[in-house]
């Protein structure tokens, strides 16, 4: 059998397009190999989240019985309101900095996208909301139902209790900033999303935005008139119509899922 270097010599190949067709494989490959899940990058993030959340929980474990059932006590303030500060603090700047990265950072022109570099973008965004659902029914299982607990068996006596500066003002934050650069790299990064707003996109980035006013409505009332401490109180009933938000994410995934469709056809 004859070697492609003969049958260059020979003039029956043309070494010029030899190399064109070797450069089209390599870029092809290329793009195959993006359009793959990503998921060292999800199971990275998942390991960031449990290590952080649970040694929040730990801390809330162990400090709450002892230290934070007296607003007034100069320990509450040395463990729990330094903390409060401190987070409030990172989660500003961390957010800040991320949404300011997926504007600053956008592609001016999407048009010479492949179209395996979108498939795999979206497959980045199908990885990050199933990690993103994970990571809020883990957050309600384990922040909400220890929030409950603790009103159950003490005595609130202060808008601010270790429960609700775990819950209220980091959990749901950093949901809330998070969901907030997702939304602006959506938006800057896929072409389908370029010209329009998502209206599910929206909703839901705008859940735990919306659910910022009631959290001030509910620490006033608990502190000042209203001391019931059931999930089906009239004064939590705002957190059901503004978490309904969530179901904005079906939408979502049927908007993805549109354009994937047309992308693996285009693949095929």
């Amino acid at each position: 059998m004859m070697s492609q270097a003969s049958l260059a010599l020979s003039g029956s190949v043309d070494p010029a397009a030899t190399r064109i067709q070797t450069t089209e494989n390599r870029v092809e490959s290329r793009h195959q190999e993006q359009a793959r899940m990503p998921w060292l990058a999800v199971a990275a993030a998942m390991l960031v989240f449990v290590v952080v959340f649970g040694l929040y929980r730990w801390y809330q474990q162990t400090h709450a019985f002892t230290v934070g059932l007296d607003y007034f006590e100069p320990e509450f303030k040395t463990y729990w309101m330094n903390l409060l500060w401190a987070q409030d603090a990172i989660l500003i700047l961390v957010g800040g900095s991320g949404m300011a990265w997926a504007w600053f950072s956008r592609e001016r022109d999407l048009s010479q996208l492949s179209p395996q570099d979108e498939l795999w973008r979206y497959y980045l965004v199908m990885c990050v909301l199933a990690l993103g659902s994970f990571m809020v029914l883990l957050t309600l299982g384990v922040f909400a139902e220890s929030d409950a607990a603790w009103h159950q068996i003490t005595i609130r006596d202060t808008d601010f209790t270790p429960t609700h500066i775990g819950l209220q003002y980091f959990a749901i934050p950093a949901f809330g900033a998070s969901l907030l650069v997702a939304f602006i790299w959506i938006h800057t990064r896929l072409p389908a999303f370029r010209e329009r707003v998502s209206v599910p996109a929206a909703l839901l980035a705008m859940g735990p935005l919306l659910m910022m006013p009631n959290i001030g409505f509910n620490e006033w009332g608990h502190a000042f008139f209203y001391a019931e401490e059931l999930f089906a109180a009239p004064i939590h009933w705002g957190f059901l119509v503004l978490g309904w938000s969530a179901f904005a994410l079906g939408g979502l995934i049927l908007q993805c899922l549109s354009r994937m469709r047309e992308l693996t056809e285009l693949r095929t």
